[in-house]
């Protein structure tokens, strides 16, 4: 019987790819998605990979996400945290709202899920835990006083949990993208990201979804097993750690 992957954020972008890629690595994928119907019903109905809406920053939501799943796939072997927003502004104008916005998806959510998910995995003796953070978990960005620090936390999660897990078979990695040609980033000017964005990239280019996903389906993979606490950078040298 195939594995099963669940994917939060799993129909648009960086998400869209990771659940295409496990779905070709032989995994039973599902989709979570949190808000935009039309493009989860085009996403399903262009790959067959079943989508399910709740708001991973809702905890109860999740547990019933979860069993939802659960029912129509099986047990979740492999998590996939991708799910994220922005709420973007100078910390002097940042609002109590946006900065908990920022954390309760971002952050919280990866509690969230990983909650719903951890006893079984334990039970089983195998698990995957992959979350997706950022290249500004790492450095920090003006503006994202609040999206870099839910995404420096996902990656102490991961550190943390990831003791927790392995004598279990359980491992917990994180994977720092930089700047992906998502909708999102093509969507900024062509002459900001000609002349600010890419000369910050050694390699001269946006990373491509399908080289994220290309990551998730190995550190998923049996092979990876030895790999856990893990952070891996894709950024295309723009920052070294």
């Amino acid at each position: 019987m195939a594995r099963v992957a669940l994917v939060t954020g799993g129909s648009r972008g960086i998400g869209a790819a990771i659940s295409v890629a496990l779905k070709a690595a032989g995994y039973s994928v599902a989709a979570n998605y949190a808000g935009n119907d039309d493009a989860a019903k085009a996403f399903t109905a262009e790959t067959g990979i079943p989508t399910f809406k709740w708001s991973v920053a809702d905890y109860e939501a999740c547990a019933a996400g979860v069993r939802d799943v659960e029912a129509a796939v099986g047990p979740v072997d492999v998590l996939v945290n991708n799910a994220g927003i922005t709420r973007d502004a100078m910390f002097h104008k940042m609002t109590p709202a946006q900065w908990n916005e920022v954390i309760g998806t971002n952050l919280t959510g990866v509690f969230n899920m990983t909650h719903q998910v951890w006893g079984g995995m334990r039970d089983r003796k195998f698990g995957r835990v992959i979350t997706i953070s950022s290249i500004n978990g790492q450095k920090g960005q003006a503006g994202q006083a609040n999206y870099s620090a839910a995404k420096a936390g996902d990656l102490g999660f991961t550190k943390a949990l990831a003791q927790e897990g392995a004598r279990a078979g359980i491992t917990v990695n994180a994977i720092c993208p930089g700047y992906i040609a998502t909708e999102m980033v093509k969507a900024i000017d062509e002459k900001v990201l000609a002349e600010r964005i890419l000369p910050q990239i050694p390699v001269g280019r946006l990373g491509e979804p399908e080289e994220i996903a290309r990551i998730v389906a190995f550190l998923a993979s049996d092979e990876a097993g030895f790999i856990t606490g893990s952070t891996i950078t894709a950024n295309g040298g723009q920052f070294f750690v």
